[in-house]
């Protein structure tokens, strides 16, 4: 007989289904055209041009998408809250040609940094004021394919749509 009630079964199933959606999540590639997908095939002039009447180009998106997964890893991974910023144009870094390399190479260490973060056992623990492990993971998760589908719709003004490797066109 076992000493787990329904309601631990039910809990650990809920865990194991959410730590294999999130990693799904971060990266896209079923909803959405994957993240790696959407940067693949941009040289840095294209990634720095802003279309005209839109307001930031794909490494600026990319850059602020940096901004908050490093803020949200970081209280994370200090297990400490983190003041928010007191203007959201502090998290909307200016990028350069120059420097289009570094964010994007910065994109793919932060995303494999959430990673090991997606089987946690202390999900539901608070963290960050009432937020919870799960909770800012989840925000992360939604906030990168938030702004990846800006990074399409940028591309697309552009005319740099679809990637080599291809992308949703119907």
């Amino acid at each position: 007989m076992s000493d787990a009630s329904p309601t631990d079964d039910r809990n650990a199933r809920a865990q194991l289904a959410f730590a294999r959606l999130l990693p799904k999540l971060f990266r896209g590639g079923q909803a959405f055209v994957g993240v790696e997908a959407s940067l693949s095939g941009l040289d840095a002039d294209v990634a720095t041009t802003r279309p005209p009447g839109l307001p930031h180009s794909v490494a600026e998106l990319v850059a602020h998408v940096n901004w908050w997964n490093r803020w949200m890893l970081d209280i994370i991974e200090m297990g400490e809250a983190q003041p928010y910023p007191k203007r959201a144009a502090d998290t909307w870094p200016e990028v350069d040609a120059a420097e289009w390399g570094r964010v994007r190479n910065e994109f793919y260490e932060l995303l494999a940094r959430v990673d090991t973060h997606a089987a946690r056992p202390d999900l539901a623990n608070p963290v960050n004021h009432e937020e919870t492990i799960g909770e800012l993971l989840a925000d992360f998760a939604l906030h990168t394919a938030h702004h990846f589908g800006q990074v399409v719709t940028v591309r697309q003004a552009l005319g740099a749509w679809p990637p080599p490797g291809g992308g949703d066109t119907w």
